[in-house]
């Protein structure tokens, strides 16, 4: 890949925040992004993506030069509205780099703070046969991921942060992200977790009692995960939902009206690394709200030290 501008310079101690710009909407990417760099205090960096060989019906008449040249129009537009959207509290850098968007995004977003990217909701057919970026950027770095689906504005009254928990004692890192957006942003806490009863249960109606049972249990290994962070505050104040069903229907609609989701993905430099996981891909296929995708567990401190 060739970088055909400079790189971004901004503050040593706060990477910048990056910047995935498509052809497509942006506009609410760019709305979260920027608002978070201004909160934060660290750059805001645009990248785009060139493909040399154009694909597709619509771009087969087009050279490499067309491309390019439509890619810096791209870029120009996107890069007038974040000067706009920041007012000159942060710096806007920018870049066009030649490459797919995944390689061109993992690799400009291996030091910045997190990547941040637009995802249009697609219809069933389209979801069955195309993966998110954002998805596979998540696969192959560390540091957070964050997609903003298309249309989202920041909803009105008190902030929510929801986490979407899926093994309590195996959470520390989504909890910890969570809870550290949820600080920084003054916004409440929801913590979302569904339990299943064994295999052998199926098929059997589940008593009162025995849903209580589960569901009382799987509360208090949330509260345990909770508490194990070390900050009594969270651990009380946190909105606990627990009850039975599959976890993406449990996620989606807890975070309905909510300002982030943040939930877990594979660790990238472990063998099951090239995917993000089925409950990840489906939530960052529907939800209504942007989800980070929280960074694994050898960054957890430097990125709650970083918000």
């Amino acid at each position: 890949m060739t970088a055909l501008s400079s790189s971004p310079s901004t503050h040593p101690s706060i990477p910048p925040i990056v910047v995935g710009i498509g052809p497509d909407e942006i506009e609410s990417a760019l709305a979260f992004a920027a608002d978070e760099a201004v909160r934060v205090g660290c750059g805001l960096h645009l990248v785009h993506a060139v493909h040399v060989v154009p694909s597709g019906p619509e771009t087969v008449l087009l050279t490499a030069v067309d491309v390019e040249a439509w890619g810096r129009e791209l870029l120009t537009l996107a890069v007038k509205r974040a000067d706009d959207l920041v007012d000159g509290a942060v710096p806007v850098t920018h870049e066009l780099r030649r490459g797919t968007p995944v390689q061109v995004l993992v690799e400009a977003g291996r030091t910045a703070r997190m990547v941040v990217l637009e995802h249009r909701h697609l219809s069933r057919l389209n979801r069955i046969v195309n993966r998110t970026v954002a998805g596979g950027v998540a696969a192959h770095l560390r540091v957070p991921v964050v997609a903003v689906p298309s249309g989202w504005t920041r909803p009105a009254g008190t902030p929510v942060v929801v986490a979407g928990v899926d093994v309590p004692d195996r959470s520390a890192e989504v909890l910890s992200a969570a809870a550290a957006e949820a600080r920084a942003r003054g916004a409440d806490l929801r913590v979302v977790h569904s339990w299943a009863l064994p295999v052998h249960h199926d098929g059997f109606v589940v008593e009162d009692a025995e849903h209580r049972r589960w569901t009382d249990r799987s509360r208090a290994e949330v509260r345990a995960a909770l508490d194990a962070l070390g900050d009594e505050a969270v651990a009380i104040e946190a909105d606990v939902v627990v009850h039975p069903g599959r976890a993406i229907e449990a996620i989606l609609e807890a975070s309905q009206g909510a300002q982030l989701l943040v939930i877990g993905r594979h660790d990238p430099l472990v063998p099951v690394g090239s995917h993000i996981g089925p409950v990840a891909r489906a939530v960052l296929r529907e939800a209504t709200c942007p989800v980070l995708l929280a960074s694994p567990r050898s960054h957890r401190a430097a990125y709650r030290a970083s918000v």
